[in-house]
C-alpha cells in the first residue's frame, strides 16, 4: 500500500460553463433525482443543514453537515468519502459550489474543494478526472436532457 503525503491538491478548483439558469444548475446539485444520473449513481439530497450520498443500492456513500445553503447561488458541505474505508478514516474536507449568472441564460459553475491537507486519499481520488467527470455530466444532464454515462447500465 503506498502513502499519499502531497500537500498539492490541498485546495482544488474547478470551473465549468453551463447553459441554464441558477435554479436548474441548483437544482441538479441538491436533488437525487438529477445526481443520480450524473455522479457515478449517487443520490445525493442536500438540505439548509444536511448532506446526504447514497449509492445506487441505498448504501450510505457520503453523510455530514450543510455549512451555507444559499439557493441558488452558494452551497457549502463538508465532505467525506464513506464508500471507502480509508477515505473515510481521514478527517472531513470542505466543498464549495458558487453559481453565478451570466448574460445570455448560462452560469458560471466554480467548484473548491479544499481542506483537503488531513485527506491525501481523497484529495487523490477526487482531482483531475474526478470532479471533472461530475462537472462534465451535470453540464451534459443540464444542458441536453440526457446523462453523459448511464450509470445504470455501467453498474
Amino acid at each position: 500500500m503506498s502513502t499519499i503525503t502531497s500537500t498539492a491538491l490541498a485546495t482544488q478548483v474547478y470551473q465549468v460553463f453551463i447553459k441554464a439558469t441558477p435554479e436548474a444548475v441548483w437544482d441538479a446539485i441538491t436533488r437525487p433525482e438529477f445526481t443520480a444520473r450524473y455522479y457515478h449513481g449517487a443520490r445525493i439530497t442536500i438540505t439548509r443543514d444536511h448532506y446526504d450520498s447514497r449509492g445506487p443500492q441505498g448504501e450510505v456513500w457520503g453523510e455530514d453537515s450543510v455549512l451555507e445553503f444559499d439557493p441558488p447561488r452558494r452551497l457549502v458541505h463538508a465532505w467525506r468519502s464513506l464508500y471507502d474505508p480509508e477515505m473515510a478514516d481521514e478527517e472531513a474536507s470542505r466543498v464549495t459550489w458558487e453559481i453565478e449568472p451570466r448574460e445570455s441564460g448560462y452560469c458560471l459553475l466554480t467548484v473548491v474543494h479544499d481542506r483537503l491537507d488531513q485527506s491525501p486519499k481523497t484529495a487523490a481520488s477526487v482531482s483531475g478526472t474526478g470532479w471533472m467527470m461530475v462537472l462534465s455530466g451535470l453540464k451534459t444532464l443540464v444542458e441536453t436532457g440526457e446523462p453523459l454515462v448511464d450509470f445504470a447500465a455501467t453498474s
